[in-house]
């Protein structure tokens, strides 16, 4: 077994909430498993960047079916996964979008310039792409929001609590 790094044991039991990153393209083309316009991951690297303006910054891996449309997209969709919501987490990190439309099997309805919003999320926005960033295995989309929905407060899903979920691209 190979030993840790520094970063690894300094990472060590840190948790953070997961979230789900939605985007639609602006053309329609269909595939097997569903429309091609439209995708979606969990994603364990999110986080605010900036106050004013207000920023938000999620990283996308590289090897995520959702990568190629997500590095061209203009606006997302970013869902905050509730702790009860280990089915979705599942749906949008367990499985891949090469195989399944992940949108046939949750909720969902159209947002702002058609981005898919997961309604069972009950903190969620929409915002625009305003800048992208190479972060080695993963791109990072900053955002400035558009469209905030904020319901009532609850515990969030950590990555301690799907440790045992495999992911749809393994790394």
């Amino acid at each position: 077994m190979a030993q840790k790094t520094d970063l690894e044991r300094f990472l060590q039991g840190l948790d953070y909430p997961l979230h789900i990153v939605t985007v639609a393209s602006e053309t329609e083309t269909e595939t097997e498993t569903g429309p091609a316009s439209r995708s979606g991951c969990l994603v364990g690297f999110a986080t605010q960047c900036s106050i004013e303006p207000p920023r938000f910054l999620v990283c996308i891996s590289k090897i995520n079916h959702s990568f190629e449309l997500m590095s061209r997209a203009r606006m997302v969709g970013v869902h905050v996964v509730d702790a009860g919501q280990r089915d979705l987490a599942e749906l949008f990190g367990g499985k891949t979008g090469d195989d399944i439309d992940k949108f046939a099997a949750c909720v969902w309805r159209p947002g702002p310039h058609g981005v898919p919003v997961l309604t069972g999320c009950r903190r969620r926005m929409v915002a625009e792409v305003v800048d992208r960033t190479d972060l080695g295995d993963h791109l990072g989309l900053v955002l400035a929001p558009v469209e905030m929905h904020v319901e009532e407060d609850s515990e969030q899903l950590q990555p301690s609590q799907i440790s045992d979920m495999e992911a749809g691209h393994p790394l």
